[in-house]
């Protein structure tokens, strides 16, 4: 009776659990689980993060220029942060916004955008087992873009798996050793 009696105690209180947990840290909870899939075990940092909750985004939509709201043209934006963008050539360092939308993530400048990056296009993202916050965009170098972003952002890991639930490519997620 006594075993009986445990086991339905402890159904009622995942039950009770469950039906507690409201939308946005069930949401919350989805991207742990994505995150914790990619980077358990392969990147430094990992879990030092794991207690840490992924924020909505790093920017409210007041803080990004209105000429980039109307050329982001009303796309419902997810997710914002501030990353340094590394150029190909020299990799000099210079401050952008990272923008991800429902369908694409752009690089944005103060008042323009840099580059639109289609998720249909997204080859892979990678990052580097250390724990620098380094993240490369792989995109097919077409007429349209012109290669690989290099980025450098302070939240790697809600960054990375935010992009690759939005693009729907969890497993074009490589960590890189070194």
């Amino acid at each position: 009776t006594s075993e009986m009696l445990q086991k339905i105690c402890t159904r009622n209180l995942v039950r009770k659990y469950c039906r507690g947990v409201t939308a946005e840290r069930k949401a919350q909870l989805q991207q742990k689980v994505v995150a914790s899939a990619v980077f358990r075990g392969k990147k430094e940092g990992y879990p030092q993060s794991v207690r840490q909750p992924f924020a909505d985004t790093r920017l409210k939509e007041n803080d990004i220029n209105p000429k980039v709201l109307q050329l982001i043209h009303g796309e419902k934006i997810k997710y914002v942060t501030p990353v340094i963008k590394y150029d190909r050539n020299g990799f000099k360092a210079r401050d952008r916004l990272l923008v991800l939308t429902q369908a694409s993530a752009y690089v944005v400048e103060m008042a323009k955008i840099k580059q639109k990056i289609d998720y249909a296009t997204l080859r892979g993202i990678s990052t580097s087992n250390l724990s620098d916050g380094i993240v490369v965009i792989h995109v097919p170098e077409d007429g349209k873009q012109k290669g690989d972003v290099i980025l450098q952002c302070e939240h790697v890991f809600e960054t990375v798996t935010k992009l690759c639930m939005l693009a729907n490519k969890q497993n074009l997620v490589r960590v890189v050793q070194g």
